[in-house]
């Protein structure tokens, strides 16, 4: 994902270089505007909120209503007899709720304690939300009167524009019914109205105002509500009926791993889209507020992480994609035939880059990595027993895939490698996509094309994927598959093992002539379970991953603490991402041998504690200071997308390691190899398997398994991968 696009490089040509080299970011807008770190978030794809902790929504910086990428909101401030509530705390609900708790000090107050609160209860629907105030009076006077006011304005920015810190002026607003309205371009419209009739609607000043008499104790209720309409079918929508994750129920000693899991089940079910005039084909947004849309790595991911709750997510990400499968070959977007895309977007995307503002076109191709993750999806789906009927119409899309795997493979001298053709997209095109995501040891940045280790992975992964399912449904290129396959991994292993002083490691990446890029990083993280590994090398990526460079105790460092260029509060380089640890540890449980699974316990604990010190809603990324410092809770990483799919998602690649779930539905096996950890868990119910729910029981016994699909068969423990 392109969620620090402000760092991105231009690529350049460096005397005596072999090819482009990023170079650091211009100066640019203020960064601190797009600070997140501190606002309070709700969502209801496509439409999200960003407030202040106090549910003041103040103009200047990312706080809004954003409806369809488009800010229909950039202030809304209530005041009681012309003072700001005083703020006594928040409730993070979850998707689209909020909730705010302040006392009021009123005019007519005639002691100095709290007499008056004032409950901020918000509700976003996908065209807007709802903002309902509810003022209680516990004064001893019978009757207390106030004047409430509610401050608004609407600039309708692109998200974009937002992103960019990029000054917007505010639009004049219009009287309307009941309220106000605003006017925008191409037939934009949002209208803002009170409830009860407001006493004054002043478009002047953009106030709606009532006078209200609070009788002890009982209650008045005023609302505003704000809605965006714009002209013809929208890009994305809600789907129909709304997406419904299963909730399993959780017997677990530790009381975090139910809770990471509930509030994330919230968070991921508001974050689902889907296409115009589709039914039940959801797939999941990226993240709040810059990426609430489709992301061709993200989405998968998202949707792949979550395979232990049912496939039909999975099943909808994968159809989204393969509608917009590339099909010719285009430099300024990147497409190219079989190619699976970076992002897609209503328009123009404008981001602050390190040339000035850059401007990725609408639909942008710009990852190496996301054709293959799209054929591991697929396999991985029909393993968790996604209908083959479903499974064989998207088999053309697979061969496309694989098909472009194989010509990126000869392109790219025997590996999968990018380079951005066009000098105006992503200099680098893996999940790390930041300017320096990509650097040596001694801080020198990689220069391309760039082959990252993990893409090399999943494209091994995707190609034995493409394999197996080419025999199991009687279509050519199983022979082909494997044989790709076979060469990748056997060059791998030939060219990308690096040692240092703690023994050898995958390197992150090979540069444009060969050199192996030699800074350990979580990237190696994402090879285990793919098969490109063997169990030796599996364990000795287990046992760098588990050294303190790594795993600060929150999670995987990005990039070892012993690398030059480390610094915890990066966006690539030294930060904790939820997701790229919870893809080591499903990595590590397959792996299974004893020093994976030591270090899959500490993540998991590591995981869980960042997770409580963030109130269970994980953000996109955080520091990755070693928790002995922080004990309390990690660093934020202030612009940080929050809630982020991904990191939701990471609750429950966490529950699924724990339980040792490995089905494989089409041949009727499933195997239980549960996780050892100090988390104490004994009993999962409602996970998903062939569409049917089972439960998984962990004891003294045994494991065991009730309910799935028909004739479904406990196996063996599975060998180490």
């Amino acid at each position: 994902m392109n969620d620090q696009v402000a760092s991105e490089a231009v690529a350049t040509e460096p005397p005596g270089g072999s090819g482009p080299q990023p170079r650091l970011p211009a100066p640019g807008p203020d960064p601190t505007k797009r600070y997140l770190n501190d606002l309070v978030s709700a969502v209801c794809a496509p439409a999200m909120c960003l407030s202040g902790p106090d549910g003041q929504i103040r103009p200047g910086g990312a706080q809004g209503l954003y409806v369809q990428d488009r800010r229909a909101l950039s202030e809304l401030v209530v005041t009681v007899d012309g003072r700001e509530p005083v703020p006594l705390g928040h409730e993070l609900v979850g998707g689209e709720r909020n909730e705010f708790s302040a006392t009021v000090l009123t005019s007519a107050a005639k002691v100095p304690d709290p007499m008056v609160f004032l409950l901020r209860q918000r509700v976003l629907s996908p065209h807007g939300m709802e903002e309902r105030l509810v003022l209680t009076s516990y004064s001893p006077q019978p009757e207390l009167a106030c004047h409430v006011e509610v401050k608004l304005q609407c600039d309708l920015a692109p998200v974009g524009t937002v992103n960019a810190g990029l000054p917007v002026a505010s639009r004049q607003p219009e009287q309307a019914t009941g309220g106000l309205a605003w006017h925008g371009p191409a037939g934009l419209e949002v209208v803002a109205k009170g409830v009860p009739e407001p006493a004054r609607v002043d478009p002047g000043t953009g106030t709606i105002a009532w006078d209200v008499r609070l009788g002890r104790t009982a209650p008045a209720v005023l609302s505003v509500s704000a809605v965006l309409g714009a002209p013809g079918a929208p890009l994305f929508q809600r789907p129909s009926p709304p997406l419904t994750l299963p909730s399993p129920v959780v017997v677990c000693r530790d009381g975090r791993l139910a809770r990471f899991l509930q509030l994330s089940l919230a968070d991921l079910q508001a974050m689902a889209l889907a296409e115009p005039g589709t039914q039940g084909q959801a797939f999941l947004a990226a993240g709040v507020p810059w990426y609430l849309t489709l992301f061709g790595r993200d989405s998968l991911w998202a949707a792949r992480m979550l395979l232990p709750l049912g496939t039909e997510l999975a099943l909808g990400t994968l159809r989204a994609l393969a509608h917009r499968q590339g099909r010719g070959t285009d430099a300024r977007t990147g497409e190219e035939p079989g190619k699976i895309l970076h992002e897609v977007r209503r328009e123009a995307h404008t981001a602050p880059s390190a040339g000035g503002l850059q401007h990725l076109p609408p639909v942008y191709y710009g990852t190496v990595d996301a054709t293959a993750l799209w054929a591991c999806l697929l396999h991985e789906a029909w393993k968790w027993g996604a209908p083959e009927a479903e499974v064989g119409k998207l088999l053309p899309t697979l061969e496309g895939c694989l098909g472009w795997v194989e010509h990126a493979v000869r392109q790219g001298g025997g590996f999968v490698t990018y380079v951005d053709k066009s000098g105006q997209g992503l200099s680098n095109q893996g999940w790390k996509d930041s300017f320096d995501g990509v650097q040596f040891r001694d801080g020198r940045y990689a220069r391309a094309p760039v082959a990252l280790c993990e893409a090399q992975g999943y494209a091994y992964q995707a190609a034995m994927a493409a394999a197996e399912l080419a025999e199991h449904f009687g279509r050519p290129g199983s022979d082909r598959w494997q044989e790709l396959a076979a060469k990748l991994a056997a060059r791998f292993r030939e060219r990308f093992w690096v040692t240092d002083r703690d023994g050898a490691f995958p390197a992150l990446a090979l540069e444009a002539d060969g050199t192996p890029v030699d800074a350990p990083s979580s990237n190696m993280g994402h090879l285990l379970g793919t098969g490109i590994l063997s169990p030796e090398e599996s364990e000795l990526v287990a046992r760098r991953l588990g050294s303190p460079e790594m795993d600060c105790g929150y999670g995987l460092r990005t990039l070892s603490s012993a690398c030059k260029g480390f610094n915890p509060l990066s966006y690539h380089v030294g930060s904790v991402w939820a997701h790229d640890t919870a893809i080591a540890i499903n990595g590590l449980a397959l792996a299974g041998g004893p020093a994976a699974q030591a270090t899959a316990a500490s993540l998991v604990d590591g995981l869980l504690g960042a997770a409580e010190g963030f109130a269970y809603r994980l953000p996109e990324l955080y520091g990755g200071h070693t928790r002995a410092l922080w004990a309390r809770a990690p660093l934020p990483y202030p612009p940080a997308c929050r809630p982020q799919a991904w990191s939701a998602a990471s609750a429950v690649v966490v529950l699924a390691a724990l339980s040792g779930l490995q089905p494989h539905v089409p041949s009727g096996r499933v195997r239980i190899c549960p996780l050892p950890s100090a988390v104490g868990l004994r009993r999962v119910e409602g996970v998903v398997l062939g569409g049917l729910p089972v439960t998984v029981t962990l004891g003294p016994g045994g494991p065991k398994l009730e309910g799935g699909p028909p004739g479904l068969q406990l196996a063996g423990p599975a060998p180490a991968s």
